[in-house]
C-alpha cells in the first residue's frame, strides 16, 4: 500500500472498539481482515449459466462460453477467489430464441447464485445489433422498436434488486452502419439514428428500474465515440458510466496508449468501466486484421511463452487502470480458455482448470498488494485502533465495518 499510484484507492478509519457495556476496550487484541474490494474487479459468468441454471430452453447454447468440462465447485472456487462482479449474457437471440420463450429462469438462478455469494451481478446487453433473434427480421420497424422497448423494461424491472447494473446499449457507434449480416436492430438504428437509440435504451431502462446503474458501452475508442458521448449528453440523456472495451488479441497496447484513452474519456466526469478486457496467452492475432471477428482458425493454443507474456501484461494493464482515478471497474472477458470468444486463449485458467501464470499474477495484486489479510492489531488506552487499507468491506474480530472515501471514524461493538 506504499505505492503512490494507488493512494486514491486507500483510506484510513479510526475505530473505537466497544465492549458489550458500550465502554471502550483498552489494550485489546483484535484481528482485522478485508472481506471485499469496493473497486469492481469483474469477470464474465457465462459458463455458470449452464452449471447453475441447467440446459437452455432450446438447443441454442450460450453465445461466448460453452461446456468447460469443469465442475461448479472447481470453477466457482477459482472465480470467487478473485472477482466480485459477474457479467451475465442477455443477448436477445439466445435469450428469446422463439418469440415469447425466454431464458429467464436459468439466468435468474445463475444471478441468484452469484448474489448469494456477495457478488454484484451485471446484465449484458439490453440493446445490441448482433446476436439477434431471426424472427425479428420479418417484422416492420415500428414493431421491432416496440418489442425492443418492451424487452428493456421487462429485463430491468424483472431483475430489479438482483441485477441493478446493465450495459444499456452496446456498440452504438457502428450500429447504424453494421454490414456483417442483416439484422433488425441495425435497420432500426439507421432509421432512428444513434442518439435516438441511446435515448430509448436509457430511458426505458430507467423506467423499468429507476435505481439501476446504466453503462454506454463500445469497442470504438476513437473520436467517433467521443462525438457520440457529447451528442448524448447534449441531448440531456443521463448515462451513469462510460464503458470501454479492450480486447487485445493483437497484443497489449501499452500504458501510454491506455493513459491517453482514459484521459480522453475521463473528461466527461463519468466513471469509466473497462467492460471487456482480454490478453492472449498464445500467438498474437496478425496486426492486419481490422475486425477481430474475421480471424477464425481451428485451434489457437496457449503456449508457455504466451502465458509468461500474458502474466506480465495483465499486471501492467491492471496497475495502469487502477492507478487512474476515473476507472471504477475492470471486467475480464473469460476465466477459462474453453469456449472463449473467437477460440482465443485469453483465459486465466487453462481448459483443464489449472491456473495460468496470469491468474497467479492477478491474484498477487487483487488478493496480495491490494488486500489486507487477517492482521493482528491492538487498541490503545482509549479503545481506538487505526486501520488503513483499500476501500472496501472489512471485519474486526468478526464484526463488519467499511473503509470508504471521506469516512474517518467509526465504532464497533465486540461481545466478550
Amino acid at each position: 500500500m506504499s505505492d503512490a499510484s494507488v493512494r486514491h484507492r486507500v483510506g484510513e478509519v479510526t475505530l473505537t472498539v466497544l465492549g458489550p457495556d458500550r465502554r471502550p476496550l483498552a489494550d485489546r487484541a483484535v484481528t482485522v481482515a478485508q472481506q471485499r474490494h469496493a473497486f469492481a474487479f469483474g469477470n464474465i459468468g457465462f459458463d455458470f449459466v449452464g452449471l447453475v441454471g441447467g440446459p437452455p430452453p432450446e438447443a441454442t447454447g450460450p453465445v461466448f462460453g460453452g461446456d468447460t468440462g469443469l465442475d461448479l465447485h472447481r470453477l466457482g472456487e477459482s472465480w470467487l477467489n478473485l472477482f466480485n462482479t459477474a457479467t451475465l449474457p442477455f443477448y436477445w437471440g439466445p435469450y428469446e430464441p422463439r418469440q415469447g420463450t425466454t431464458d429467464v429462469e436459468r439466468l435468474t438462478r445463475t444471478a441468484r447464485w452469484f448474489a448469494d455469494r456477495g457478488v454484484t451481478v451485471k446484465g449484458h446487453p439490453l440493446v445490441w445489433h448482433t446476436v439477434q433473434p431471426s424472427w425479428l427480421l420479418d417484422l416492420d420497424l415500428d414493431e421491432v422498436e416496440r418489442l425492443q422497448r418492451t424487452r428493456i423494461r421487462e429485463l430491468t424491472s424483472g431483475f430489479a434488486g438482483l441485477i441493478d447494473l446493465w450495459d444499456a446499449i452496446n456498440e452504438a457507434v457502428i450500429m447504424p452502419v453494421f454490414a456483417n449480416g442483416d439484422n433488425a436492430i441495425t435497420r432500426l438504428a439507421r432509421a432512428r439514428g444513434r442518439i435516438a437509440m441511446v435515448r430509448m435504451a436509457f430511458e426505458e431502462a430507467r423506467a423499468g428500474n429507476p435505481t439501476a446503474t446504466l453503462v454506454l458501452n463500445d469497442f470504438d475508442l476513437s473520436s467517433a465515440y467521443e462525438c457520440l458521448i457529447e451528442g448524448v449528453l447534449e441531448a440531456g440523456i443521463r448515462i451513469d458510466a462510460i464503458g470501454l472495451q479492450t480486447h487485445m488479441h493483437q497484443g497489449y497496447r501499452g500504458e501510454e496508449y491506455m493513459r491517453d484513452v482514459l484521459d480522453r474519456f475521463a473528461r466527461y466526469g463519468l466513471p469509466l468501466h473497462l467492460t471487456e478486457t482480454t490478453l492472449v496467452s498464445g500467438h498474437l492475432m496478425p496486426p492486419d486484421i481490422e475486425d477481430l471477428n474475421d480471424y477464425r482458425i481451428p485451434h489457437w493454443p496457449t503456449t508457455p511463452d504466451g502465458e509468461a507474456r500474458q502474466a506480465d501484461e495483465i499486471v501492467r494493464h491492471y496497475r495502469s487502470l487502477v492507478a487512474h482515478p476515473a476507472v471504477a471497474s475492470i471486467n475480464y472477458w473469460g476465466l477459462t480458455d474453453d469456449g472463449a470468444w473467437l477460440g482465443a486463449p485469453v483465459g486465466l485458467v487453462r481448459a483443464d482448470g489449472s491456473r495460468k501464470p496470469s491468474y497467479d499474477a492477478l491474484e498477487g495484486l487483487i488478493k496480495g498488494e491490494w488486500w489486507m489479510p487477517p492482521t493482528e492489531m491492538r487498541t490503545g488506552p482509549d479503545g481506538r485502533v487505526a486501520v488503513r487499507g483499500f476501500f472496501g468491506d472489512y471485519t474486526i474480530s468478526g464484526i463488519p465495518f467499511a473503509i470508504r472515501p471521506g469516512q474517518a471514524t467509526a465504532s464497533v461493538c465486540i461481545d466478550g
